[in-house]
């Protein structure tokens, strides 16, 4: 994932400055390489095995992308000044790079790819949560099928052995639902399966705290409506109020003829 949205990391740090270029000129093809892996790995998994020669071809294009990332890793490390405070603010970055088995999890990097459709988007706090968690949303779930199909389908005792399996359980999962007809039975599948439930708790906090800004932001405006019509109104009856004093203290011999 992209490092500019990692939690307490400014886009533009004054203090590291040959990193922040680095990213700058990293950032849109390492996410288009993100979209070649993800495109790579789901025809992988979703076909089977069955053109054993494009597998090969696609397991090495797999490989070279994750050295892509790993390469990335160690130049923006090496252009780091401070280099510990890189590693520990870059550890989702370290996992993916030094463990080959989540390496789909890239495909994260995506996350760009909404943060320009959001620059269309107003100021509004809420638009731009909305988006970021609808599509992060779509990327787990669709990435964590794919994962767990791939773990799980040539186990003996397997309960998720197709991808309509392996969405359904997704969908079950990430919602906290958990139905128990389709579960992971492999080590891999339930490292999975643990990320998800972890993710899914997190993702259905973010919806939950749009929805309460959303009601807030509603409320909050329908009060400051209110308000401020009661202050017209009020304005309106104060100068009634002074007409008639006025009238009322008026001399006879000033009244109008």
């Amino acid at each position: 994932m992209s490092d500019k949205f990692a939690p307490g990391v400014r886009q533009d740090d004054p203090l590291e400055p040959r990193l922040a270029a680095w990213e700058a000129r990293a950032e849109w093809p390492l996410t288009w390489l993100a979209v070649g892996f993800l495109a790579a790995y789901a025809w992988q998994v979703l076909s089977a095995g069955r053109w054993p020669t494009v597998h090969i071809w696609l397991e090495i294009w797999l490989w070279l992308v994750w050295a892509v990332f790993a390469v990335d890793y160690v130049v923006r490390l090496v252009l780091a000044r401070r280099k510990w405070r890189f590693v520990r603010r870059h550890l989702f970055d370290l996992v993916v790079v030094a463990l080959p088995m989540v390496r789909q999890l890239r495909a994260l990097r995506l996350i760009t790819v909404f943060r320009v459709i959001n620059r269309r988007v107003g100021s509004s706090l809420r638009g731009q949560v909305g988006i970021y968690v609808g599509g992060t949303t779509l990327m787990v779930a669709f990435g964590a099928a794919l994962a767990v199909l791939d773990a799980e389908r040539s186990d003996p005792n397997a309960t998720i052995t197709t991808f309509g399996d392996a969405l359904w359980w997704t969908l079950t999962t990430i919602s906290t639902v958990g139905y128990g007809d389709r579960y992971p039975v492999t080590v891999e599948g339930r490292l999975v399966a643990g990320a998800l439930m972890v993710g899914g708790i997190a993702l259905l906090g973010v919806v939950t705290g749009v929805i309460a800004s959303w009601f807030v932001e509603k409320i909050a405006g329908a009060e400051a409506s209110i308000e401020q019509a009661t202050r017209t109104e009020v304005m309106a009856l104060r100068e009634e109020i002074a007409q008639l004093r006025a009238d009322l203290i008026r001399p006879p011999d000033s009244a109008p003829r």
